[in-house]
């Protein structure tokens, strides 16, 4: 599964409580929108360190790298080509 569709997936079981993917477009913003919270952001923080390997800064915690799935992906991708 790619690192994109794996992010997806984990939204939608933990926060949607679906697996149909056309319920969350790539783009839908989770913050404002109110899919997740500050904790749900954590909760998403600690699944992307524990099943890719990264480890998210404080200063990193912010709705621009958190607030849609392609914003999320985007993140981890520069995480990991600073790795």
């Amino acid at each position: 599964m790619d690192r994109l569709r794996q992010i997806k997936q984990f939204v939608l079981g933990n926060f949607l409580f679906s697996e149909d993917e056309s319920a969350l477009a790539d783009d839908t913003s989770l913050v404002r929108g109110g899919l997740v919270d500050s904790t749900g952001i954590l909760e998403l923080i600690m699944f992307l360190e524990s099943s890719l390997g990264i480890k998210v800064p404080p200063e990193d915690m912010t709705p621009d790298n958190f607030d849609t799935v392609l914003a999320i992906d985007d993140y981890v991708g520069r995480r990991l080509a600073t790795a």
